[in-house]
This record gives C-alpha cells, sequence and structure tokens, in this order.
C-alpha cells in the first residue's frame, strides 16, 4: 500500500498488486457568447460584460451568466445550472426554457421570466428597470425585493412561496397558484 499525492493526504489506495491510476477531474468550458448561439450543447455560457447574446434552444449544462450591461435573450433554451445575473441590462427568459436551478437577477436592469419552468427559485433584488414573471411553473419560490422599475407578476404556479417587499412601484399581479405563503406586497395576487 502506498499513499498518493497531498490531496489525497490521508487516503490509502490498497490495490495488491495493481497500479492505482488518478485523473484530475475534466474542468467545465466555457462559452462566450456576443451574437447569437443555436441549438448546440455546451458546458457554461457567459455573456460578458456590454455584450448581447441570444440563445435559441441551446442546452447549457451548467451555469449561464450574465455580466455587468449585458443583454441576454434566452428562448427555449435547458440550463441544468443556474441563470445568474448581476447588474445587466436585460435578462429575458422565455418560449418553454427550462432551468433546473434558479433564476437570479439582481442589481441591474429589466428582466422577464415567462411561460418557462424554473425547477429552483426566481429571484430579483436591486433591479432598476421594470420586471415581468408571468406564466411560469416555478419549484421553489419567487423572491421580488428592493426592486425600483415595476413589476408584473401573473398566472405563475408556485411550489413555494411568492413573496415581494420594498418595491417602488408596488408590483401587481393575479392568477398565481401558490402551494406556500402569498407574502408583503404579492399578498393578494
Amino acid at each position: 500500500m502506498r499513499k498518493i499525492g497531498s490531496a489525497l493526504a490521508g487516503t490509502v489506495l490498497g490495490l495488491g498488486m495493481g497500479t492505482a491510476v488518478l485523473t484530475a477531474p475534466a474542468l467545465a468550458e466555457e462559452r462566450t457568447c456576443r451574437g447569437t448561439i443555436g441549438a448546440v450543447t455546451l458546458d457554461n455560457v457567459r455573456v460578458p460584460q456590454g455584450a448581447k447574446c441570444t440563445l435559441k434552444g441551446t442546452r447549457i449544462k451548467g451555469t449561464l451568466k450574465v455580466e455587468k450591461r449585458a443583454t441576454l435573450v434566452a428562448r427555449g433554451v435547458k440550463v441544468v445550472g443556474n441563470v445568474q445575473a448581476e447588474g445587466a441590462a436585460r435578462v429575458t427568459v422565455t418560449a418553454g426554457s427550462v432551468v433546473d436551478g434558479s433564476v437570479q437577477v439582481k442589481q441591474g436592469g429589466a428582466a422577464t421570466v415567462e411561460y418557462s419552468r424554473i425547477k429552483s427559485d426566481i429571484q430579483f433584488d436591486a433591479n432598476g428597470r421594470y420586471l415581468k414573471v408571468n406564466g411560469n411553473r416555478v419549484g421553489g419560490s419567487i423572491q421580488v425585493v428592493g426592486n425600483r422599475g415595476g413589476a408584473e407578476i401573473r398566472r405563475n404556479k408556485v411550489n413555494g412561496n411568492l413573496q415581494c417587499k420594498e418595491n417602488r412601484p408596488a408590483p401587481t399581479g393575479s392568477g398565481n397558484i401558490v402551494g406556500g405563503n402569498k407574502e408583503g406586497q404579492c399578498r393578494r395576487f
């Protein structure tokens, strides 16, 4: 028996007369998106600062990240991880898109999530332009907090909570079916 590498300190491989071959895990590749990407499968996608990216039927095995002043239009996409945007100009996820994680849009401009399936949460936090969350199936909660451009929240099916607070103006909405609680500014939606 012999010890292998400091990264595996304390791990002893006893393989009799055989030889152990350890390989490093494969690193996921990141594709930078400027322009349009169609129906292909990618690991991770990043929309860099100030760029505009349109995804049509794209499958992303990891995370979709939207950087400052960037614009994302995603139609009919499948994202295994999260859609994360901080400081983005606009984020749009529509047309039957499926996100296995969350859609998180923070400290940016406008955002729209419509007619899609989000298996975890939709979080809109401290954005400055108009927000829409309409006709979605959401496995977790919808949280709309501290936004300044107005928001519309209609006809969503939400397994968790629908939470709205500190938005100016207050969001508008109706027809949401919520498994948890409707709270704050969204309590009558």
